[in-house]
């Protein structure tokens, strides 16, 4: 039996993907079962711009043993309430996706039903005003979910801006630790059984040769082992997500300190600004069909709050994943197995979901069929669901531009139609009990990008209308009460304390 067990695992590639894989497989072993190594070289560069997360972090930390006073030093972190959409919809226009839930503590889905019917009665114009982590962001508060289930604060969720750069050297620090050994170079062999396919080795141009039973592919969207050694293949969703490059530069901090990712559309992309510590994160994403590179830029440099703190860096990529993210031996976690641009920041989510999935389907040696064949269709399963998330914010749009009316024109994919149209038609959010986003999400995007409801669940009926709107009000009330109390995001990192600026990379 032991003879079939896993001894082996290499990692190839390092920064955030490959670290957290490292940190997370290295907390999993408590009793150092397997050898875990992990190659890469500091002439390939990373992505490593500033990062947004989603509530989803807290799990990975907590797995990967990651404490958030350390961790909030370490990384340059600042807290995160959800994300600001400006001009989405149309020009001039915006909408906040926050963290959390609407409504009271003991409200659930129905919450959304009741608002709906005064909404339509004329009643409730701002379903804003009943999310404590909107309000709170807006006045640029923050505070932790309180522990006590009955009180406003319990409906608070939270995330974090981070130096993705600082947090892979954090992750590092952590993995090397409990015993993971990495190893320097560009890899210049890779060695697979004659007869399976499998990967056996990986050998470096300074001399290393690391065996493995089982390799983690973190190189990127080169991915060198998922697809240029084993010809996974790749599934495009440019048709939908026609974004195809970015531009990441760095910012001087400025005041506020808001606790919230913005996301603003312009012309042909959408600009992303990520308020750390010590300094702005921002960048462009665009499609190159609608506009030239050297207007991206400019795009870019004209609408930064602070003085920049570098050249803008380009990076390129196409929406999609790859047609089997799990492959013989070679399991892709990161941007090798697929691209989802940064929209509402599930770039670490997906890899973390990544690790999950492997953790609880970890292979024996022969990496057995059905749970490849498992891992594989969650896999796609949830990368489908966040694709169609992204899709709502391109196709229900009003703006006028080229590349704004190809996305609106563009059929949806039917599960996204499905979702829109139940919204339409019932005020009923369908979502899968796996997927990522729940209902709080989907009913403030739908909602922001103008997909409205014209009925409502028929039980909220069996509640008078006047006693609902007064509830409504004195909730309205008390959570605007609650959001005061809160306070200042920037008094948890006054600028005094920052460090100096660094430059994104």
């Amino acid at each position: 039996m032991h003879e079939r067990r896993i001894q082996d695992i290499v990692i190839l590639g390092g920064g955030t993907a490959g670290w957290m894989t490292a940190a997370a497989l290295s907390a999993a072993d408590e009793g150092r079962r397997f050898r875990i190594s992990l190659v890469e070289s500091e002439e390939i560069g990373t992505i490593g711009v500033g990062e947004a997360t989603i509530p989803t972090i807290h799990w990975f930390n907590r797995i990967a043993g990651v404490e958030e006073g350390e961790f909030l030093r370490a990384t340059k972190a600042t807290f995160k309430l959800g994300i600001e959409f400006r001009n989405w919809t149309r020009a001039g226009h915006s909408y906040f996706h926050p963290f959390g839930r609407y409504g009271a503590p003991q409200d659930g889905a129905m919450f959304f039903h009741r608002w709906i019917r005064a909404w339509l009665a004329g009643q409730e114009p701002d379903w804003e005003a009943f999310s404590l982590a909107t309000q709170a962001a807006k006045a640029d508060r923050f505070a932790r979910p309180s522990p006590d289930p009955r009180a406003l604060e319990s409906t608070l969720g939270y995330a974090y801006h981070f130096d993705a750069s600082l947090y892979a050297r954090h992750l590092r620090t952590l993995a090397e630790r409990r015993g993971v050994r990495r190893f320097e170079g560009r890899v210049s062999r890779i060695d697979q059984h004659p007869e399976s396919g499998f990967i056996t080795a990986l050998a470096t141009d300074r001399g290393d040769e690391v065996a493995g039973d089982l390799f983690i592919d973190c190189s990127g969207m080169r991915g060198v082992l998922i697809e240029q050694t084993l010809k996974t293949g790749y599934e495009d969703w440019s048709h939908w997500l026609p974004c195809d490059r970015a531009l990441a530069v760095p910012c001087e901090r400025v005041e506020p300190l808001t606790p919230y990712t913005r996301s603003t559309a312009r012309e042909a992309g959408w600009q992303w600004r990520i308020p750390l510590q010590h300094r702005i994160g921002n960048g462009l994403v665009y499609s190159s069909q609608f506009i030239s590179d050297d207007e991206a830029a400019a795009s870019l440099m004209a609408n930064l709050d602070g003085a920049p703190l570098a050249d803008p860096r380009p990076i390129r990529f196409l929406a999609g994943r790859r047609k089997r993210a799990w492959n013989k031996n070679v399991v892709a976690i990161g941007l090798s197995s697929g691209f989802l641009e940064p929209l509402e920041s599930t770039s670490i989510h997906l890899i973390q979901s990544g690790i999950a999935k492997l953790l609880s389907l970890f292979p024996d040696k022969d990496c057995a069929g059905v749970t490849v064949e498992q891992f594989n269709r969650v896999f796609d399963a949830e990368m489908e669901a966040v694709r169609d998330f992204l899709v709502l914010h391109y196709h229900a749009t009003e703006r006028p531009e080229p590349m704004w009316a190809h996305c609106r024109n563009a059929a949806p994919p039917e599960s996204l139609t499905y979702k829109m149209e139940h919204f339409r038609r019932s005020g009923r959010i369908v979502i899968g009990t796996d997927e990522l986003f729940r209902d709080a999400s989907w009913f403030a995007v739908l909602m922001g990008q103008g997909v409205l409801p014209t009925d409502y669940n028929p039980l909220v009926d069996g509640e008078p209308a006047a006693k609902s709107a007064a509830q409504l009000d004195a909730l309205r009330r008390a959570i605007a009460a609650a959001g005061e109390r809160l306070p200042a995001h920037g008094s948890l990192f006054p600028a005094e304390a920052a460090p100096p600026a660094l430059a994104e990379g």
